[in-house]
């Protein structure tokens, strides 16, 4: 994912607004970035993410190392997370794209 690539679908917070607040305030806990224009508040899919970018601020100080998704992957792994039921999007958040009819 690129920089300025959605990373909290709910809120849309971008991947650069996150790692700038967690350079620039120092979260002492990865559940601080909430604080971050509400990421990882909503459905809870980016999580993860916001736990994975802090781990790497903490380690090194640098960008995460591990590849990433490309942001069309990452809405599609959304989708099924939400589809799945495991979270809940807030309200005004980035819909849920639909996947294409499968022709059997």
């Amino acid at each position: 994912m690129e920089l300025d690539d959605k990373v909290c679908y709910c809120f849309h917070v971008r991947k650069r607004k996150i790692l700038n607040f967690i350079r620039m305030h120092r979260p002492r806990r990865a559940s601080q970035i909430s604080e971050c224009g509400g990421a990882g508040t909503g459905c809870g899919w980016c999580i993860p993410f916001l736990q994975r970018y802090f781990d790497e601020a903490r380690k090194s100080g640098s960008l995460p190392a591990e590849p990433e998704p490309t942001p069309e992957e990452y809405a599609r792994l959304r989708a099924r997370y939400i589809q799945e039921g495991k979270g809940t999007p807030a309200a005004g958040a980035e819909p849920i794209p639909s996947e294409p009819a499968r022709e059997d």
